[in-house]
């Protein structure tokens, strides 16, 4: 294997031209040759490795091999067989899983699978680079597309692919073509060119050009992008087919209603074609707005800034009648809204955005008709979202609301966002029996001091507790301990406690359950209100002993810890062995009570010992683990702070 110059490519026609400079400008390996490179620069063979070529005594392939290995370096990661296959290996997949979908042989392109059912029916065609998953392959089904033709990672398909689908929607007899292409110079030249040839054969085809970006304030000679706005059209223009409509109708209407809608974007930061790096650029503090599908930058960069506020700036520039691209909404509007992420936001702020863009809208006195919201048109795993708007009437409302087969088409309630009631009152809490103790007796006063020295102990604990935790877990065991503590005396300064022990104990485990937080205020939540059963008849010793083993049946049931595990656990268990003497007639509550303590205080040390079972501590190798269990020496410390006061104020109960 030798290395040899970068040469110029033979000449080729115009669509090839035009995917040519597509991937000049987007895409860094294709065929083999670096396109962001010099001219002089020397590039590999494909699936010529770096390596193979060390024994060459030139210099300067030496450099230029070098410089290779840099680039490469820099590039980001993909789950992909190969660079030049992703797109059909991609195109692949969905057609795999999707028995309504079918490859068109030697062609990027996938069709409907009952295509000979749609004899009599207009065809709809669409696409456009790979990389918008699921756009535009997920929208192919009865009510949307018949087919779809796929080009490279952000680049047009190729003429030929295109004209082959035209003719094979053609030849099962359908009654005309539309071709719905996003308004890109390489799409618009591609599918142009196999319009005029598939015309040339008497093939009836028409091609309407969909440009809903409302980022540029004026207007721009190529004119507005397509973007997201375009799902909507393939909805559209889908349900008047199934309808029967002829071709010049369906043509005529979606470029209507087209004018009638509007798409804005923000990321937080840039995508990265496979085997490429970054297309852009942002600092930490830094969101770009109005940028395109194909990872170029947008029309201004702004400073980083809560969901609400972002969400608010977008919808005054997409409806700010001084923008030339703006959608004329305004109060009194009824609109469907398409929620959409460009890829790599999570669900989470997509919710948030989503909920941002509703309020918003209505307002300012917006009728949101329908709201849809997930991935429709994606910019590989761009961490950005973009906010259609398109006005509605009920006629089409009618046609976004229609049937369809379509994978990736939302399964939205055919009812309005705008006016729908979006909470219920809560369930009312149960009636409590009445005390059988009067508020403010002296067990509840004794009762007020077991517990101030149970939360002083733990606001005593945090740092330490926290410090144990880092080294198995997140570091916050002594936080939520001291959580709970804060609530409990926040929760004591309202009045006495209930003096009944299982009002009490059932009382604490709705407010650690509310307050505390993480799996310990779902433990100890457990624990409690399974220990207040058993004291709703009596509260003796032999009673407080049930409530212990009570408490740790539910623990063990619902945490799947067991004692020796290295948890909470290990401490309660041990204590609860010590109380079982509780039982015996005449048994001595201090004397029983020290001795579970301090055997409790033992288990909670032997713990560093342990290798964990339960907990994130178990996914740490154990000669990691040196340091007590926190959540076990937090058990034991407030069993040690009840000892203590019981000692110097005598039984609470």
């Amino acid at each position: 294997m030798r290395l040899r110059p970068r040469r110029p490519h033979p000449p080729r026609s115009a669509g090839a031209l035009s995917t040519r400079m597509r991937e000049r400008r987007w895409g860094p390996w294709n065929r083999g040759y670096y396109r962001g490179a010099p001219s002089s620069f020397c590039v590999l063979r494909p699936r010529q490795h770096p390596q193979d070529c060390l024994s060459s005594s030139s210099s300067v392939q030496r450099c230029e091999l070098s410089l290779l290995h840099s680039l490469s370096t820099m590039t980001s990661k993909k789950l992909v067989n190969s660079v030049a296959g992703c797109a059909d290996d991609a195109l692949a997949g969905l057609v795999a899983c999707n028995p309504n979908l079918q490859l068109l042989q030697g062609h990027r392109v996938a069709l409907r699978s009952d295509l000979d059912s749609l004899k009599g029916q207009v065809a709809l065609l669409s696409g456009g680079g790979s990389g918008h998953e699921p756009a535009h392959a997920g929208f192919i089904g009865k009510g949307m597309l018949t087919g779809i033709i796929a080009g490279a990672v952000f680049t047009s398909p190729a003429v030929g692919s295109i004209l082959a689908a035209i003719r094979a929607v053609a030849q099962v007899g359908t009654v005309g073509t539309l071709l719905i292409v996003k308004n890109y110079t390489g799409d618009r030249l591609n599918f142009g060119l196999a319009r005029e040839q598939a015309q040339a054969e008497g093939i009836s085809v028409e091609m309407v050009v969909i440009g809903d970006d409302s980022a540029f304030a004026v207007l721009k000679k190529a004119g507005r992008r397509g973007l997201c706005g375009t799902v909507l059209i393939h909805k559209v223009a889908g349900a008047l087919a199934e309808a029967g409509v002829g071709l010049e109708e369906i043509t005529n209407r979606v470029s209507m209603i087209a004018k009638a809608m509007g798409t804005l974007g923000v990321s937080l930061s840039s995508c990265s074609i496979p085997g490429s790096r970054p297309t852009f650029e942002l600092s930490a503090d830094e969101v770009e707005l109005g940028l395109g599908i194909h990872g170029e930058a947008g029309v201004r960069r702004i400073k980083m800034a809560s969901a609400d506020e972002i969400v608010t700036l977008m919808l005054d520039h997409m409806t700010n009648s001084s923008n030339v691209s703006h959608v004329p909404v305004q109060s009194g509007s009824s609109v469907v809204l398409m929620v959409n992420n460009l890829g790599g936001l999570s669900f989470l702020e997509l919710g948030i955005i989503a909920n941002a863009a509703i309020c918003s809208l209505e307002a300012r006195g917006v009728k949101i008709a329908r709201a849809l919201v997930g991935t429709f048109m994606s910019a590989l795993e761009m961490p950005g979202v973009s906010l259609t708007l398109l006005q509605v009437d009920d006629p089409l409302l009618t046609l976004i609301d229609a049937e369809t087969t379509a994978s990736a088409w939302p399964n939205v309630a055919k009812v309005s966002v705008t006016g729908r009631q979006r909470s219920r009152a809560a369930p009312t809490e149960p009636l409590e029996a009445p005390d059988s103790t009067a508020a403010g007796g002296l067990a509840s006063k004794r009762m007020v001091l077991v517990l101030e020295r149970v939360c002083a102990t733990l606001l005593g604990l945090e740092e330490h507790l926290n410090a144990l935790d880092r080294a198995a877990g997140d570091g916050d065991c002594g936080t939520t301990h001291s959580r709970a503590a804060r609530a409990i005396q926040e929760w004591l300064k309202e009045g006495p406690p209930p003096a009944s022990p299982a009002q009490l104990l059932s009382k604490l485990s709705l407010l650690l359950l509310e307050k505390m937080g993480g799996s310990s205020g779902a433990l100890y939540g457990l624990f409690l209100t399974a220990a207040a059963q058993p004291l709703k008849a009596k509260a003796d010793l032999p009673a407080w002993c049930a409530a212990m083993n009570a408490g740790l049946e539910a623990m063990q049931k619902y945490g799947k810890a067991a004692p020796g595990d290295r948890t909470m656990l290990d401490s309660l268990w041990a204590a609860a062995q010590e109380l079982q003497a509780w039982k015996n007639p005449g048994a001595d509550l201090f004397q029983i009570l020290t001795k579970a303590v301090k055997s409790a205080e033992a288990a909670a040390e032997a713990t560093k010992n342990m290798e964990a079972g339960a907990g994130r501590a178990s996914y740490i190798s154990s000669a990691q683990l040196d340091q007590p269990d926190p959540g076990a020496v937090a058990a034991a410390a407030i069993l040690h702070a009840i000892m203590e006061v019981l000692q110097s104020q005598g039984p609470v109960f």
